[in-house]
């Protein structure tokens, strides 16, 4: 059941991120936006932003799929084995955005991975 859990988590943060990204890149926010007098503003603009939408909803159901996590395994267990979603989010970033991932990150991402392993066991 653990396991289920790493999954449901590692499954919707990856994909939250992903959205979050994809729809950033396609519509910044400028400084404007950002100050406090156009926070009302922003955020109306920003509910009407479908793959943003979808990204705070795969975000929550991360965050209480973490809690449920934590009533079933040791934290000890649980923020390692979440890290799978470094792995996941490096693929999809290159696969689905097009990123440009360097040796060295895919080295980095190997070792995540390595260490997601090593709690399998």
């Amino acid at each position: 059941m653990r396991w289920a859990m790493v999954a449901i988590i590692v499954g919707t943060t990856a994909l939250g991120d992903v959205l979050q990204s994809f729809e950033m890149k396609r519509h910044a926010l400028s400084a404007k936006q950002l100050r406090p007098e156009h926070w009302a503003r922003t955020l109306r603009g920003l509910a009407h932003r479908w793959p943003l939408v979808v990204a705070v909803f795969l975000m929550a159901i991360s965050f209480f799929a973490f809690m449920k996590l934590l009533s079933m395994a040791d934290l000890s267990f649980a923020v390692p084995a979440t890290a799978a979603s470094v792995v996941l989010e490096t693929l999809l970033a290159r696969v689905l955005l097009g990123e440009s991932v360097t040796a060295l990150r895919w080295v980095g991402t190997l070792c995540v991975a390595c260490g997601v392993v090593l709690l399998a066991m």
